[in-house]
C-alpha cells in the first residue's frame, strides 16, 4: 500500500488522524510540531512537589502525635498526592489528543521512557510528574547530551536509583564515621552507562561503572534542603571513566560531571544504540542497519542535536515501507482512539472521579501498562508480543465497546468515521465490515479494536 505523507506522519509519527485537525503536510511540519510539547505555565515542578511531600510528612506526624482531626487532614492528604497518578495521565492524554502534528508528545512519551522512574508512594508523584516537566519536555528538541544530564540529575531520578545512598569510601563522611556502612552505590552509574546511553554490550567496564559513581557522589536531594551538592560525601580525587579523566585534584563538582556525561553522549555507542531505539520505537521493531547508521552518523555529525537525528528517521523510506508494523502501546492506542473520536482535551480535562479512572487510567493498566508504575529502568517492552496477548487485546476490545459511550452524548457514524480515521490506508476487511454493523456504537468498536487501527 502506497501512503500518502499527511497520513504516514500522523499515524506513525502522531497519535493518529483527527476529524477536528488535519495531519503535517511535510517533514518541515512534523518538525515544527516538536516544539509544542515545551512544559506549560502550569508545570510541575520540584519545589511544588518538595511543599506537597513535606506537608504529607507533617500531617503524618500530627497525627501520630495528636490524631482526631490530623488523622482526618492526612488522609485526605494522602489521596490527593494517590490521585496524581490519575491527574498525570489526564494531562498527558489531553496535550496528546489536541496535539495537531503530535510527534511532541510522542517524543515525551518515548523519551520518558527511556529514562525510567518509578515513585515510591504517594509522596513521591508529584516529583515524578515534575521529572518530565523539567528533565524532559524542555529538551526534548534540543541536543541529548543537555537531556542526559538534566535527567540523570534530576531529584526524581537521584531517589529512585537510591544515589542518596552513595557515599565516597575516601569521603570526609566516612573518615569521620568510620564504623558506619557508608559506601558507594552504583545503581546510576551503571543505568547511566548501560540504559541511558552506550547499551548493553558496549565497551565499557565494571571499573568505568565505579569511577563514574564515585564522580557523582555528592549529588543528593530532599524535600526540605532540595537539591545539593555535597562536598562532605563526595569521593575526592580524579575519576576516569571509559579513558578520561575527571575532577582533577580536587572533589568533583558538577560541571565535572556534566563534562562525563557530555562525553559518554558524544560516543558512537550511544549514537547506535539510542538511535536504535528511536527506530524501534517509531519505525520497527527490527529497524535496517540502513536507517540506524544513517541517524548513527547524523547524531555524530551533529553532537547528538536531536531534531536533525529525528529528520533522517522521519525522511527515510523505512518509515513507510514498515507501515503498521508497529503496535500501539496502551496509552497510543487510547490517545489515538480519543482523537478518532473527536474528543478534545477540554473533555479529557473535565473528567472527574470516578469516571476519571474508570475510563482512563483502569482501563490502560488491564491493557498492560500501569501508569507511573514500569517493571524495571528499562521501560516498557516495544515488541508487539507484549502487546497482544488474548487478555491484553481483550481489555483493548471492552475499552472500545464502552468508552465512547462513557465520553460522547452520540457515538460518530462509523461510516464517516473510517474515512476520518484511516485516510484511505484501511484494508478492504474492514472497509466491508464496518457499515454492515447493527449499530453506530458496534461499528465504532469495530474501527477501533480493528487491527488496522491497533497498529501503526
Amino acid at each position: 500500500m502506497t501512503v500518502d505523507f499527511p497520513q504516514l506522519a500522523a499515524i506513525r509519527l502522531g497519535y493518529g488522524l483527527s476529524p477536528l485537525t488535519p495531519p503535517p503536510q511535510d517533514p518541515a511540519e512534523v518538525l515544527a510540531g516538536i516544539g509544542l510539547a515545551s512544559p506549560l505555565p502550569t508545570a510541575m515542578t520540584t519545589s511544588r512537589a518538595a511543599t506537597m511531600s513535606i506537608r504529607l510528612a507533617d500531617l503524618r506526624k500530627a497525627r501520630q502525635e495528636r490524631g482526631g482531626e490530623e488523622d482526618k487532614e492526612f488522609q485526605a492528604h494522602n489521596q490527593m498526592l494517590g490521585r496524581q497518578i490519575h491527574r498525570d495521565l489526564q494531562r498527558r492524554i489531553a496535550r496528546a489528543v489536541d496535539d495537531p502534528v503530535g510527534i511532541g508528545e510522542r517524543l515525551v512519551q518515548f523519551w520518558a521512557d527511556h529514562f525510567t522512574v518509578r515513585p515510591d508512594g504517594p509522596g513521591q508523584n508529584p516529583l515524578a510528574m515534575a521529572f518530565v516537566d523539567e528533565a524532559i519536555r524542555p529538551h526534548v528538541n534540543g541536543r541529548f547530551e543537555d537531556m542526559f544530564f538534566a535527567a540523570d540529575t534530576h531529584p526524581m531520578m537521584l531517589l529512585y536509583l537510591d544515589q542518596n545512598r552513595s557515599k565516597g569510601p575516601n569521603s570526609i563522611a566516612a573518615i569521620k564515621q568510620p564504623k558506619r556502612n557508608i559506601g558507594l552505590n552504583e545503581n546510576l552509574a551503571r543505568e547511566a552507562l548501560e540504559l541511558h546511553t552506550l547499551g548493553v554490550g558496549a565497551p565499557y567496564t565494571q571499573k568505568d561503572v565505579r569511577e563514574l559513581a564515585e564522580l557523582m557522589t555528592g549529588l543528593s536531594y530532599d524535600n526540605r534542603n532540595g537539591f545539593n551538592y555535597r562536598p562532605q560525601i563526595a569521593e575526592p580525587g580524579a575519576e576516569t571513566v571509559m579513558g578520561i579523566n575527571y575532577g582533577g585534584d580536587k572533589r568533583a563538582v558538577l560541571q565535572d560531571i556534566r563534562v562525563a556525561f557530555r562525553d559518554i553522549a558524544r560516543r558512537p555507542e550511544a549514537a547506535h544504540y539510542i538511535s536504535w531505539k528511536l527506530a524501534v520505537h517509531f519505525v520497527s521493531d527490527n529497524p535496517s542497519p540502513d536507517l540506524v547508521d544513517a541517524m548513527a552518523a547524523k547524531w555524530l555529525d551533529t553532537d547528538g542535536h536531536l531534531p536533525q537525528v529525528y529528520r533522517v528517521m522521519i525522511t527515510h523510506p523505512e518509515l513507510a515501507a514498515t507501515f503498521r508494523q508497529k503496535v500501539r502501546q496502551p496509552f497510543d492506542y487510547v490517545v489515538a482512539a480519543l482523537r478518532a473520536l473527536g474528543v478534545t482535551g477540554r473533555q479529557v480535562m473535565a473528567l472527574d472521579f470516578p469516571q476519571l479512572p474508570a475510563v482512563l487510567t483502569e482501563p490502560i493498566a488491564r491493557m498492560g501498562q500501569r501508569w507511573m508504575r514500569p517493571i524495571g529502568p528499562d521501560g516498557w517492552p516495544e515488541g508487539a508480543e507484549s502487546w497482544v496477548a488474548p487478555q491484553l487485546l481483550a481489555a483493548r476490545i471492552s475499552w472500545a465497546l464502552t468508552a465512547p459511550g462513557k465520553l460522547l452524548t452520540q457515538a460518530p457514524d462509523p461510516r464517516a468515521m473510517i474515512e476520518t480515521t484511516f485516510g484511505g490506508t484501511q484494508s478492504e476487511q474492514l472497509a466491508w465490515a464496518v457499515p454492515k454493523a447493527e449499530s453506530q456504537a458496534e461499528g465504532v468498536a469495530l474501527i477501533l479494536a480493528s487491527n488496522d487501527f491497533n497498529r501503526r
